[in-house]
């Protein structure tokens, strides 16, 4: 199973996935600085990632205050966590993460600085753990949505790279192919970043699941052509409605997709549903900086002086999703949700 991040002798790894394909590398995330700036510069990314990448960013963050008074101590834990919190304003993961987080801390304040770290601890461990066993339950329900055999489109990536395990979109696929269905994946290259080709195409390729990469402008010749039966894609936040935040791009990928009369899925875990969002217009849209757009590689790809926009999601309607595809249940249109 492919983890973005590891807990290993009382060390904080991570996988710079900025360097893939061409390189693994761990890095040791010494304090919250170190996470925030990793979050940022997506070296750590994916939803539910970036939600437990938060809490092991505050454990190590808060390892240098334990001699602080206990006020101090809190003091200090909420200035870590805001420090945190500011870092992606998109994927709600983060904030679920960092409240429970903040939570537990206030339930066991009247432990010792050194006691209530360890439990701040366990506690990152936990969500950990239980994303883990989110995704596994995703891909099992996720299973029989799937023909077989099948061609599916995905866009960007929504794997082990991006969760605490198996993935989400990626977790069903995955599954799939390793329970013996035919399943090919055609792999939208996620434009400005190249989530899929360089992430998305290396996991599957790990799984030994068989793909092929496409061009992100390549998605409705393939569908007009009945190349593709089905899309499945992650999210980073679902709102009360359904409407659904994803990378740039998800939404024409909807779109082309009702037109086709394919079916669009989505998978998420439940705690990636908000229901304090109303709909797909008060989820706020992370804007990414203009250089992602203008540089290809760091080398300047546009004539001198031009600008760029560069938003990191779009909100997918819930009148063009199918379903929604959680570890306890496959939600449909119009979707109501029950937590």
């Amino acid at each position: 199973m492919i983890q973005p991040l590891f807990w290993r002798d009382n060390r904080l790894l991570i996988v710079d996935q900025t360097l893939l394909p061409h390189e693994y590398r761990l890095i040791e995330i010494h304090d919250h600085i170190a996470m925030a700036e990793a979050l940022r510069r997506l070296a750590v990314r994916g939803a539910p990632a970036i939600g437990i990448a938060a809490a092991f960013g505050l454990v190590v963050g808060l390892r240098s205050s334990l001699n602080l008074t206990p006020g101090a101590f809190q003091h200090r834990l909420c200035a870590i966590s805001d420090v945190l919190r500011n870092t992606r304003p998109t994927a709600v993961n983060l904030f679920h993460a960092l409240e429970r987080m903040e939570k537990c801390a206030v339930c066991n304040r009247a432990y010792s600085n050194h006691e209530l770290w360890e439990r701040l601890l366990a506690e990152a461990q936990a969500i950990h753990s239980e994303d883990i066993a989110m995704c596994q339950r995703i891909a099992e329900t996720g299973l029989g949505l799937l023909p077989d055999p099948v061609n599916i489109m995905t866009h960007c990536n929504a794997g082990g790279l991006a969760t605490g395990g198996l993935g989400t979109a990626l977790g069903i696929i995955i599954h799939a192919h390793h329970s013996g269905r035919q399943v090919h994946v055609f792999v939208n290259e996620t434009r400005p970043l190249l989530q899929g080709t360089r992430l998305t195409a290396w996991e599957l390729q790990q799984e030994g699941v068989p793909f092929t990469i496409c061009t992100d402008n390549s998605a409705a010749h393939l569908m007009q052509h009945a190349t593709i039966q089905l899309v499945l894609t992650g999210a980073d936040r679902i709102a009360a409605n359904g409407d659904s935040a994803n990378k740039i791009g998800t939404y024409a990928l909807a779109i082309l997709a009702r037109h086709h009369r394919i079916p669009f899925y989505i998978a998420a875990p439940s705690t990636t549903i908000d229901p304090a969002i109303p709909t797909g217009l008060d989820i706020p849209i992370e804007e990414r900086p203009e250089s992602e757009v203008l540089e290809f590689a760091g080398i300047p790809v546009a004539p001198s002086g031009s600008r760029a926009t560069a938003p990191a999601f779009d909100v997918t309607p819930a009148g063009l999703i199918e379903a929604i595809i959680t570890e306890d249940q496959i939600f449909y249109a119009p979707f109501h949700f029950v937590l």
